[in-house]
């Protein structure tokens, strides 16, 4: 088993989405102790975000790119390698401003990509990441689960199963910003739900 970890908050030290990735990684580690780890930490490791100059990278031919731009091409190469590899893929994915952050949404734009990710078909777009499982490990300052304000699950569904990811589960730490107590109450139930999806 190959397990990718995904650390996508802005800090590399004391994220609460990365003590859920973490917690989630030790859990199935404990399960399948030859499970190989692949951590990428996105903070510590900012991918560059997808502006004019990787599109006019991305759009020209392999055998007519300049060499900046085919080392351009090649940072998203190396994260599709990794998501490729990947049996189980664990995302810490904090809440900024109600969304994803930067970082997370980085990485998807950089795997995101036409006829090897995802194709085009007469019946809309096939995801080709087929066959994996997904955790998320969602940390969120205030109360958003299934209200109007959590925008990062709607769209990460439809990130995922435009990819072909389907078999997705959540594991929520919310009241983060509310105080020790709901903290503590928070780290709890979240742990809870790491113990009843990876029994």
């Amino acid at each position: 088993m190959n397990i990718l970890q995904i650390n996508s908050s802005a800090r590399s030290t004391g994220s609460a989405s990365t003590r859920l990735a973490d917690a989630i990684v030790a859990r199935i580690r404990n399960s399948k102790p030859e499970a190989a780890l692949v951590r990428r930490d996105l903070a510590a490791e900012p991918h560059p975000v997808l502006d004019e100059a990787t599109l006019q990278a991305l759009f020209t031919p392999a055998d007519k790119r300049t060499a900046e731009q085919a080392a351009r091409v090649a940072q998203d190469d190396a994260l599709i390698a990794q998501v490729q590899a990947a049996d189980v893929i664990v995302i810490g994915a904090p809440m900024y401003n109600f969304g994803i952050t930067v970082q997370l949404k980085s990485w998807f734009d950089a795997i995101a990509r036409a006829n090897v990710t995802f194709k085009y078909t007469e019946n809309g777009p096939v995801g080709l990441l087929t066959g994996k499982k997904v955790y998320v490990g969602l940390s969120r300052g205030g109360l958003h689960r299934d209200g109007v304000t959590d925008s990062q699950v709607p769209f990460l569904n439809t990130m995922f199963r435009f990819l072909g990811m389907t078999d997705v589960q959540y594991v929520y730490s919310e009241g983060m910003g509310m105080g020790p107590d709901a903290v503590a109450k928070a780290q709890a139930l979240a742990d809870a739900e790491i113990n009843a999806i990876l029994v």
